[in-house]
């Protein structure tokens, strides 16, 4: 439970605000073209499987071929052989999945801010408000809604932890900070066929996930005047 919600806080903590930061820059560009292009570079590890995305940590974090340690042997460090060391296992988790689904997760923000009236922005430029305080004063709180939306909804994963790329990454060395709730389910459902007892696991998770989502509804219902219902 404690690797779960450190993992789980963490992942929030950096996959959430990511996209919204990369929707705000992305609208700000005014080359076309540009823009097209870092949208297309962004998006694109969405779609590689959660076997390739580990298999390619495991390749570039290779202690003898990978080009991470290359890097480090470069500037005269000591290999470092990442997937087996225990305080890598998190930052290589969330950065590959930062890396992964950020660009994917920032369409929802880029939408809510084609729907901002675009008489406000001119407005703001004829009253000389700079590109910063039309970002502050209209371009953030017109999102606001759509943030603490998904936010809600986010919040409800908290307990429900993917399977996939936690238990690819596991190894022998850092399982005690690997060994989440979805790969003890796996272990006591599958390996040892302990149906009754992963199936009341999954439904504490469920629980947990219910209160989550109606505790933090309740909280930004109160706060700004947002709500799933």
């Amino acid at each position: 439970i404690f690797n779960t919600l450190i993992l789980s806080a963490l992942n929030l903590l950096f996959t959430f605000p990511l996209p919204i930061v990369l929707a705000l820059l992305l609208n700000e560009m005014r080359t076309k073209g540009y823009k097209k292009l870092i949208q297309t570079v962004t998006y694109a590890p969405h779609f590689l499987s959660t076997v390739v995305v580990v298999g390619m940590i495991t390749a570039f974090c290779s202690p003898s071929s990978g080009v991470v340690n290359d890097i480090i042997k470069f500037f005269g460090g000591e290999p470092i052989y990442f997937m087996a060391k225990r305080e890598w296992f998190r930052p290589l988790y969330v950065i590959s999945e930062v890396w992964s689904t950020m660009g994917w997760n920032s369409i929802i923000f880029l939408s809510a801010l084609t729907g901002i009236d675009q008489q406000m922005y001119e407005a703001a430029k004829i009253d000389g408000a700079s590109r910063l305080q039309t970002l502050n004063r209209i371009t953030f709180p017109s999102i606001l809604p759509t943030v603490s939306i998904m936010l809600i909804i986010n919040c409800g994963h908290v307990m429900s932890l993917g399977f996939e790329k936690v238990y690819l990454m596991q190894t022998d060395l850092n399982l005690d900070v690997s060994r989440v709730i979805s790969t003890y389910v796996y272990e006591q459902g599958i390996l040892k066929t302990e149906t009754s007892y992963s199936t009341a696991i999954g439904l504490m998770n469920s629980v947990v996930n219910f209160i989550l989502v109606v505790t933090v509804n309740a909280i930004s219902r109160k706060v700004g005047e947002v709500s799933l219902w």
